[in-house]
């Protein structure tokens, strides 16, 4: 099948949440089974956050401010992006997220390190964590992805084009493990069957596990 046949889904993450990892590990899976090619961007839990810090729990709010370590790994992906391309993008968060949630590493300058080296991209573009040199590209791309599905929700965000031309976008799903072969397909269809229905905004039920990374 062309490249062109298939049906894009932009999906809108953070590299530091573990269920918008579990979910984007289902979304390659979907990639095998449907004819679906997924396109990455990122999205900030410290920028959606930033107006209600002090709402929040003290060492989660810690993280969030300027200079937490929320701010570091969204810097590094987006100033990928601008200077290596769309194409680094993935690539880079699955090195990310492999260090990050599957190998329990933290989120941590080393961890960064590493997983630029993984992903054979340059060294040096650890520095910007620090930076803001990116920060209003960051903030755009967050934009983009948050005002399709409005301000009360987190990551990750998936849209894709409807039958009548204008976006599905949704938040989530949430699921753990991420679910695999014809168990990752019939969960894109009913995620997009439901998604598409006007005026439907949500199935939940209260989680009763924590990520589980295999």
């Amino acid at each position: 099948m062309s490249e062109s046949a298939k049906t894009p889904a932009d999906f809108w993450f953070d590299p530091i949440c573990p269920w918008a990892w579990m979910t984007s590990r289902w979304m390659l899976e979907v990639e095998k089974v449907r004819p679906v090619e997924v396109r990455w961007h990122v999205m900030s839990l410290a920028v959606l956050n930033e107006d209600k810090l002090d709402q929040l729990p003290e060492q989660y709010a810690e993280n969030m401010r300027p200079g937490g370590k929320s701010w570091g790994p969204v810097r590094v992906v987006i100033a990928a992006q601008q200077l290596y391309g769309d194409e680094a993008v993935g690539r880079l968060y699955t090195a990310l997220g492999t260090r990050f949630h599957n190998q329990g590493l933290g989120v941590n300058p080393e961890s960064i390190a590493a997983a630029l080296e993984d992903a054979g991209l340059p060294a040096d573009l650890i520095e910007y964590a620090g930076k803001d040199t990116y920060d209003a590209e960051l903030r755009a791309s967050h934009k983009a992805g948050i005002d399709l599905v409005g301000q009360e929700v987190g990551t990750p965000v998936i849209a894709v084009p409807g039958s009548d031309g204008d976006q599905i976008a949704f938040f989530g799903p949430v699921v753990t493990p991420a679910p695999k072969g014809e168990e990752a397909a019939k969960l894109w269809d009913g995620t997009l069957m439901v998604a598409s229905i006007p005026g439907f905004y949500e199935i939940k039920r209260t989680r009763t596990q924590g990520p589980i990374f295999d």
